[in-house]
C-alpha cells in the first residue's frame, strides 16, 4: 500500500486506532477524521513515532462539506464512524444523523473523488434473535431483523452501499463486526466483555448483563479484515461476515477468573438479540482471490523482455 492515502473514520475509537496502526505499519498515509480529539486509544496502540505520521483532521460526519473535504486526494476509506448502542438510545435523532446521514455523507465523498476503494462497518446487529435462524453460525446474506433502531440504521446503510452501486456505479464492502474484545475497546453493548477482563487484572468486581454464546474478534484481528478489505476490487456491494471465536459467556468469564486468581466477575443469562455468529467463508475467498490476483500480476511484471 506504499504511497497510498487512507481517510480512516471514527479513527479515535477502539477498531479505527488499530486500523490506523496497520496501515501505518505497511506505510499508509492516514487521514484520521473523527469529532473527538480524545487519543487515548491512539497512545495505547499507537507508538508516539508512528501517532506524528497521522494527519488528524477533527469533524463531525454529518456535515458534508467536512467529509467532503477530508476525503480529497485520498485513494481508499475505511468508514467505522458510529454512534453505537448505548449511544442511539440516549439520543435517537442524533444517532440516526451520525449513523444514517453521515455514511451518505462518506459514500457521496467516495463517488464524488472517484474512491473505489471503499470499507464500511455494518454490524451483527442488523440480524434477529438467534432463534429467528435455523443455525446458530448464519451467513451475512440472511434475514435481515434488526431489533434496534442502531440496527435499522446498519441496515440502512447496507441499502445505502447497494444503491449507490446499482445507481452510481460505486462498489463497496460491507464487513459485519459482532463483539470486538481487547486492548482500547471500553465502549458500546458489547465492549463488557473486555471491561470484565481489565476489573479482574485491577481486582475489581464486575458483572457481564448477559450470557449465551458470541463470536469473539480480538480487535487486531478484525482491523486486519477490515485492512485487507480496503485492498480487495469489490464486485457490487458486497457485505461479508468477520472470523473470530465462538465462545459462551460462562466460559470467558472463568478463563479470566483462571488466569487472574479474582473470582468476582459474573455474568447474566440474558442473551443479546443477535444470532452467535455470521461466517466469514465469504470474506476468506474475497481475500484469497485477492491475494492470487496480486501475485500473479506481480509475477506478469517479472517476466523478460525480448
Amino acid at each position: 500500500m506504499s504511497g497510498d492515502t487512507c481517510l480512516v473514520t471514527g479513527a479515535m475509537g477502539c477498531l479505527g486506532s488499530w486500523v490506523i496502526r496497520l496501515l501505518l505499519e505497511d506505510g499508509c498515509q492516514v487521514v484520521a477524521f473523527d469529532i473527538s480529539e480524545d487519543d487515548r486509544r491512539h497512545q495505547l496502540v499507537i507508538g508516539p513515532e508512528d501517532r506524528k505520521q497521522i494527519k488528524y483532521v477533527k469533524g463531525d460526519l454529518t456535515d458534508s462539506d467536512q467529509v467532503m473535504s477530508a476525503a480529497e486526494g485520498v485513494s481508499r476509506i475505511i468508514h467505522l464512524g458510529a454512534l453505537q448502542v448505548p449511544f442511539c438510545r440516549a439520543d435517537r435523532p442524533m444517532g440516526a444523523a451520525v449513523n444514517v446521514v453521515g455514511t451518505v455523507n462518506v459514500f457521496e465523498a467516495a463517488l464524488r473523488h472517484s474512491i473505489e476503494h471503499l470499507v464500511y462497518a455494518s454490524s451483527v446487529a442488523v440480524f434477529g434473535n438467534a432463534e429467528d435462524y435455523e443455525l446458530s453460525t448464519i451467513g451475512p446474506e440472511e434475514r435481515r431483523l434488526p431489533t434496534t433502531l442502531y440496527g435499522i440504521w446498519k441496515c440502512a446503510n447496507e441499502s445505502t452501499a447497494r444503491i449507490y452501486e446499482t445507481d452510481y456505479g460505486l462498489p463497496s464492502v460491507g464487513l459485519l463486526p459482532h463483539t470486538i474484545y481487547g486492548p482500547g475497546r471500553d465502549q458500546g453493548l458489547t465492549s463488557q466483555p473486555t471491561s470484565a477482563v481489565l476489573a479482574a487484572v485491577r481486582e475489581q468486581a464486575f458483572h457481564i448483563e448477559y450470557g449465551g454464546s458470541l463470536a469473539l474478534q480480538f480487535a487486531p484481528d478484525a482491523a486486519r479484515d477490515f485492512v485487507q478489505s480496503s485492498r480487495l476490487e469489490p464486485q457490487g456491494s458486497e457485505v461479508h461476515g468477520l472470523g473470530g471465536t465462538v465462545a459462551s459467556i460462562a466460559e470467558f468469564v472463568e478463563g479470566i477468573k483462571q488466569v487472574t486468581n479474582f473470582t468476582e466477575i459474573t455474568h447474566g443469562e440474558d442473551l443479546l438479540p443477535f444470532p452467535e455468529a455470521v461466517d466469514s467463508a465469504s470474506l476468506k475467498k474475497a481475500t484469497r482471490c485477492a491475494l492470487l490476483h496480486a501475485t500473479s500480476r506481480e509475477h506478469r511484471s517479472l517476466r523478460p523482455v525480448v
